[in-house]
């Protein structure tokens, strides 16, 4: 019988888009809360539903722990959960729900349950962890096991059920500072060989996933942050250099990626990071988010240093005025830049475009094409607008939105608003956009083959079909929300929130 179960909804199964790419990464939140809970002296397990076969594994290990308390813990690392995909809303609803049925006490924590933790406590849930767990849950498994004086309305950042029902919030729970006082997640737990096989049999490479920071100080308003809001913290270069060698002895991954919202925000922790890489001889291929505009000369050079083998920036758009309404604070000329200086260090580049944002026309969209085909990326990714509850972005167009307010899985791209153009236009760019890529990317391919050979001539068919549908669908009558009014202008948004105490 184990104390405490811990477990997460996201699964790749339910997640068709993920579960081709097949490059699953285990809940690194999810490990920090399991790590956590130890320190504090319980006894704990993990489930982790990432490539759990069915919801059955989640009965069939409940029945083998038996656990007193199962925690549903949503790794806040997996960009993906801050979009409350409804599978996986439906799926923890319904793990909350099979754990309470066998005499567990449950506890959730994550952005979906942060956000409304009401549907989560109606469901079950004995308390909702809002935000950062890592100190607040084993305080709240005190309280309730009696360990801890304290009674659970005592202990700051959650949201309880009141005796009439409604939510109970407590105390706001300030985040946690310093991230290097934080025991490592807890790896151990984790089937590390599935994932390996996973990754070596698709990719031929293992890549295991890190955090040097949290949190994200700039003001993108389709960006949801229910954890950390405005607030950003980051460890210690060396404290990281010195994970991944620990990392590199325990488990030999032949890559990394971090997972921060952004890598090096300040360009010194990068040089400084770079210098303890190379002195402890760790240098592990990794990939990582960063801003264009903070990819000068020396932090792309120090990049290089560290290992850094992808870069990814969040170019959203080729046009100024889109990436202005986005309150970004970057310029398209800073994309262009950085992608320059990045491949000419030897760092691949990956684009992440944003397609529907209010006001976008036929010619914005013609701009992001273009700087695709010009800045050449080594890949993209593709979403369409998608107002994320808590936003500036969502608060602006929460009036139009209709019943459809989820994606049900990540590949979804539905436009739950009325958009510049409909849901069918968005679709047939993706397939267009994706379509110019792989087939510049054949044709820049030494020996394709015959299977390179074979796409590249789908593909050169392809693109002018895509081309002529998107002209036929521009031209089907749509009212669209016009460009929405913002608060910060280009300038502004490009300066971070003031980080008071850091």
């Amino acid at each position: 019988m184990t104390e405490v179960l811990l477990g997460q909804a996201y699964s790749l199964r339910l997640d068709p888009k993920l579960r081709s790419a097949a490059q699953p990464y285990a809940p690194l939140g999810t490990l920090y809360a399991a790590a956590a809970l130890r320190a504090r002296g319980y006894d704990v397990a993990l489930f982790d539903a990432m490539l759990a076969a069915s919801a059955a594994d989640w009965t069939r290990r409940l029945e083998r722990e038996r656990p007193r308390f199962a925690v549903l813990y949503e790794d806040s690392f997996n960009y993906l959960t801050k979009m409350c995909l409804g599978r996986m809303r439906a799926a923890a609803l319904a793990m909350t729900e099979e754990a309470r049925r066998g005499g567990c006490t449950v506890v959730v924590a994550g952005s979906d349950a942060t956000d409304h933790p009401e549907v989560y406590l109606a469901a079950g849930a004995e308390a909702v962890v809002l935000g950062e767990g890592e100190a607040t849950l084993p305080e709240l498994l005190d309280a309730l096991s009696g360990r801890g004086a304290a009674a659970p309305r005592e202990v700051p950042g959650l949201a309880l059920r009141g005796r009439a029902g409604e939510v109970v919030r407590t105390a706001p729970r300030p985040l946690v500072r310093d991230l290097d006082a934080l025991p490592r997640p807890a790896w151990d737990l984790v089937d590390v060989e599935r994932y390996r096989r996973v990754w070596r049999g698709r990719h031929g490479y293992f890549s295991m996933n890190v955090a040097a920071s949290r949190g994200c100080p700039y003001h993108c308003n389709w960006c949801a942050k229910p954890i950390y809001g405005q607030r950003y913290a980051i460890r210690g270069p060396r404290a990281v250099a010195e994970e991944l060698a620990w990392l590199a002895r325990a488990y030999a991954p032949d890559h990394v990626s971090f997972v921060d919202d952004i890598f090096g925000l300040r360009p010194q922790w990068v040089e400084e990071f770079a210098g303890e890489v190379e002195r402890l001889g760790v240098r592990v291929p990794f990939k990582c988010l960063c801003r264009a505009d903070l990819l000068g000369e020396r932090t792309v050079q120090a990049l290089r240093r560290a290992g850094c083998r992808t870069a990814w920036l969040g170019a959203e758009s080729g046009s100024q005025k889109v990436l202005d309404a986005m309150e970004k604070g970057t310029r398209v000329e800073q994309v262009r830049a950085a992608a320059r200086r990045l491949q000419e260090a030897g760092i691949e580049v990956g684009f992440f475009l944003q397609f529907g944002y209010p006001g976008e026309t036929l010619e914005d969209v013609e701009r992001t094409r273009a700087m695709v085909r010009e800045c050449r990326p080594d890949d993209i990714g593709i979403s369409v607008s998608y107002p994320l509850p808590g936003t500036p972005f969502f608060r602006r167009v929460e009036a139009e939105l209709g019943p459809k307010r989820h994606w049900d899985h990540s590949d979804d791209l539905a436009m739950m608003y009325s958009g510049p153009f409909p849901t069918r236009f968005y679709r047939r760019l993706h397939r267009l956009v994706h379509a110019e890529f792989r087939l510049r990317r054949l044709r820049a391919a030494r020996r394709p083959g015959l299977r390179g050979w074979a796409a590249s001539m789908y593909y050169r068919a392809a693109v002018p079909l895509h081309v002529a549908a998107l002209r036929r669908l521009a031209r089907v009558p749509h009212q669209g929300i016009r460009v929405l009014p913002v608060a910060l202008d280009q300038q502004r948004a490009a300066i971070p929130s003031e980080q008071s105490g850091a």
